[in-house]
């Protein structure tokens, strides 16, 4: 099956599965140049636009306007063709990434140097939390706290649900989390690693934080094409049945700017509803 990827939470990556995806890191740019970033990833993969049967498109968390910009085209690509599209959002396939990282999994043994995330320990029981990041701008992190306890590896654990914060506050929170987590599981140790764009812009809110074993801007669509291949897939095991481009909708978290305005002040001492001289009830 051919399926093609489509995020803009941070710039653009676009690809066909099995392939080099084409990556725009300006996100000032990445919205005009999309259709033609989407026509070379299916060039380059050799296959047709009317050949694509899946498209999975990120939902974000992440700003409004490039991350509506890659839905919308998205679902214009599946009504037009007919094309099955489901909707994954971007910083669980970070905890999936890391799983995956740690069981050493060879896709990935150039992107990340294991010596820093082992988890060789005492013989204690081991949790691998995974905090995944999204730069929200503003001073703000979208981002979410997942646990890893060798289960599904393309269902983590969630212990905070997504959400938008600022880093230091962030901290606290995931703080508080692993304390309740570390209550509930007595003798389990814990390791958390923080991943995603974003994570090392604000290293330093996490220099607080104990058990941090790694700090890393990259995320799992950064990983070219089995990146790819993996965010593919945990669109597949969260969503397995076509559920319509209607239900794939954006994850923004933030409120937006804009806001109806206020009535008009009445200057003139009537209302506004009847024109001058109109007979009232």
């Amino acid at each position: 099956m051919h399926t093609l990827v489509i995020d803009t939470s941070f710039g653009s990556t676009v690809g066909v599965v099995g392939h080099d995806p084409v990556v725009e890191h300006d996100s000032r740019t990445h919205v005009e140049k999309l259709r033609d970033d989407i026509d070379a990833a299916c060039r380059q993969a050799g296959v047709a636009p009317h050949a694509v049967e899946r498209i999975v498109v990120g939902v974000g968390p992440a700003p409004f306007t490039g991350l509506r910009a890659g839905i919308v085209t998205a679902k214009a690509i599946a009504y037009a063709t007919g094309t099955t599209l489901l909707g994954q959002d971007d910083l669980t396939p970070n905890a999936v990434l890391m799983h995956a990282v740690h069981r050493h999994d060879p896709r990935f043994a150039d992107r990340f140097d294991y010596a820093d995330v082992s988890l060789v320990t005492d013989g204690s029981p081991l949790a691998a939390l995974t905090l995944s990041v999204n730069d929200a701008r503003r001073r703000q992190l979208y981002f979410g706290l997942y646990a890893d306890l060798g289960a599904d590896a393309g269902n983590p654990t969630t212990l905070i649900d997504m959400d938008i914060d600022a880093p230091d506050h962030i901290a606290r929170r995931v703080g508080e989390a692993v304390d309740a987590y570390r209550a509930a599981h007595p003798g389990v140790d814990v390791v958390i690693d923080v991943i995603g764009h974003g994570a090392r812009k604000y290293a330093s809110a996490w220099e607080g934080l104990e058990h941090v074993e790694t700090v890393s801007d990259a995320a799992a669509l950064d990983m070219g094409a089995e990146g790819l291949s993996l965010f593919a897939s945990a669109a597949q095991a969260h969503a397995p049945a076509d559920e319509g481009a209607g239900a794939v909708e954006p994850l923004y978290l933030r409120r937006p700017d804009v806001s109806v305005p206020n009535p008009l002040k009445h200057v003139l001492s009537h209302d506004p509803a009847h024109t001058p001289g109109e007979a009232t009830a």
